[in-house]
């Protein structure tokens, strides 16, 4: 009985001793791990590190943006915050709504970040990460952006943009924990947004078409370009110069041989040549796919509906959402399918 009681306190004593060298490293290490939603975790990689991702994605505490300035020829470096300020002001109007501003400052966030892992071509030549144009995303700094406003609305413009920025700050958009690599948004929708897969060949999951209503108010939401048949004629030949369309057929040489989803023009025939609806948009400088053509008197007439590539966020459409009461990510999560908005942890 006493040896039997004897082996139930060693073993107790084990049972303690092992316990505590648990608990001992567990406190050591929990510190280092960052769990998702789900109780795993995750790593996304910035710039060849290991980063653990969940609810905080780690990014350099006095981490610099390398910036290419286009108009200097040469790189410079900019705080984080203050990139996105001049690039919520250079890509979305300032009167916009504050949801709006805040949707965008995420969604810009969200493109610098993928930068930093996929440097720009135009940029990476001059140790950059990421250009100030199109190319990218448009930036322009503070001074720069002043003088281009009306002088009275100046100062309270660049004042709503950085307070819809510091909102939002250190704020990126995520699927599946990992940052978007392609965070898309353009200016008008024609009522819908584009799937990634009709427009860009690859399937996307977070960019599927999506309703963006009410748009009809912004400036380009309709567009028309005339030429006459024969001017038409020979812009299709620069560049299919084995295209059999004449002035005589050119009624019944032209057809949609194929929609998007969307609505939009995904191929269209010309001549007995299938065109993307996208080649043919840039070929004649159409604003959208989503356009018609009028055939008469010889005139050619395209008419658009939109303004833009068509995928991921609308920005009239985010304006719209913000002043029907919808929060910023409320018109994120609409225009960008299964993805959350999480914040960056500043190591």
């Amino acid at each position: 009985m006493v040896k039997n009681n004897k082996r139930m306190i060693d073993d107790n004593i084990r049972l303690v001793l092992a316990m505590t060298i648990i608990i001992i490293v567990m406190i050591i290490l929990l510190p280092f791990v960052f769990l998702d939603k789900n109780g795993s975790s995750n790593k996304f990689e910035l710039n060849n590190n290991n980063i653990i991702t969940s609810s905080a994605i780690q990014f350099p505490k006095n981490g610099k943006v390398k910036l290419y300035n286009s108009e200097s020829n040469s790189a410079e470096e900019i705080d984080l915050e203050e990139y996105i300020m001049g690039v919520v002001a250079s890509e979305m109007p300032a009167n916009f709504n504050e949801e709006a501003l805040k949707a965008q400052a995420v969604a810009a966030r969200t493109f610098y970040i993928n930068r930093r892992n996929n440097k720009c071509s135009n940029a990476s030549s001059h140790n950059a990460e990421i250009c100030d144009t199109v190319h990218c995303q448009v930036y322009m700094d503070k001074n720069k952006r002043l003088s281009l406003w009306n002088s009275k609305d100046a100062e309270k413009n660049w004042n709503k943009i950085e307070k819809a920025v510091m909102d939002t700050k250190g704020q990126v958009l995520t699927y599946n924990g990992e940052v978007l690599e392609y965070p898309q948004y353009f200016a008008v929708s024609f009522g819908k947004t584009e799937e990634a897969m009709d427009v860009l060949s690859i399937d996307i999951p977070y960019l599927k078409s999506t309703d963006s209503k009410g748009e009809e108010i912004a400036p380009k939401f309709k567009s028309t370009k005339q030429m006459s048949a024969e001017e038409f004629i020979s812009e299709i030949k620069k560049k299919y110069p084995n295209v059999d369309i004449r002035t005589e057929n050119i009624k019944e040489g032209i057809y949609v041989e194929k929609y998007n989803k969307s609505g939009s023009v995904n191929i269209i025939k010309v001549g007995g040549i299938s065109i993307k609806g996208s080649e043919f948009r840039k070929l004649f400088n159409l604003n959208s796919t989503y356009f018609t053509l009028d055939i008469r008197d010889d005139i050619v007439t395209m008419s658009c509906t939109g303004y833009g590539h068509g995928i991921g966020m609308s920005q009239w459409g985010a304006n719209v959402m913000g002043k029907n009461g919808y929060t910023y990510i409320d018109i994120l999560k609409h225009y960008y399918s299964g993805i959350e908005v999480e914040k960056l942890e500043y190591n």
